[in-house]
């Protein structure tokens, strides 16, 4: 007799409980794998917040450190710029393409030596760009009075600017390009002014024009200190 057909209930009971069983080891291994990937995706999560986190302090840390390294900078240029102004009536204008400084760098009648006076304002010049303005262009423009031919007043202040050039290198002046511009007659500070008339030795003089890198910064300088 077939052992199936005289215990058919039981073999159905057995079965099903083996089922249940079964079923329940299932469940238990599928609710155990998705805790352990739970937990796996959840510590993957919290160190990727912990690292990024890490990775914003330390970007946020060393923008705080430019801007305080930029400021510093600035507040520095700033009482230098002042310390010109009132050390030697030096006048800083910014400019659309860079600073024009002019002091009062000023020569004799058809004459391109630096003098004496003037030196202590050039050394004190060199040291602010060497310290401000490094890897600049430094345009010297150099001036005559209308005493002579156009001609002549622009080799005359060529020679005037060259001159200046020559003494700011002898100062230290470095890491700068240094270009001389002889510009004669032109912007004459007093028209007409020559020889020894009023206002002449204004007219006789050089400017300085810096323009480079992070110009605006400095160009910002150079406007909140006047």
């Amino acid at each position: 007799m077939n052992m199936m057909g005289k215990y058919p209930v039981a073999a159905l009971a057995w079965l099903s409980v083996a089922a249940c069983a079964t079923k329940g080891y299932v469940r238990t291994q599928v609710s155990a794998a998705m805790d352990t990937t739970r937990g796996a995706y959840t510590a993957a999560d919290a160190a990727v917040k912990s690292e990024m986190t890490t990775q914003l302090n330390t970007q946020i840390a060393g923008v705080r450190t430019s801007v305080d390294s930029v400021r510093s900078d600035v507040a520095s240029l700033r009482q230098d710029l002042n310390s010109l102004r009132n050390d030697f009536n030096a006048k800083v204008t910014a400019l659309e393409e860079g600073v024009a400084f002019a002091f009062p760098v000023n020569f004799a009648f058809d004459d391109a030596t630096v003098r004496e006076q003037d030196r202590p304002a050039l050394d004190r010049f060199a040291k602010v760009v060497n310290k401000h303005y490094a890897g600049s262009l430094v345009t010297v423009e150099g001036f005559a009075d209308p005493a002579g031919s156009a001609a002549y007043n622009r080799r005359l202040s060529e020679e005037r600017a060259e001159a200046v050039i020559a003494y700011l290198n002898q100062a230290g002046l470095s890491g700068v390009r240094l270009r001389p511009v002889g510009l004669g007659e032109s912007r004459l500070v007093v028209d007409g002014a020559w020889g020894d008339m009023p206002g002449a030795e204004a007219n006789r003089r050089v400017v300085f024009v810096i323009e480079g890198k992070g110009q605006a910064t400095m160009a910002a300088a150079a406007t909140e200190s006047r």
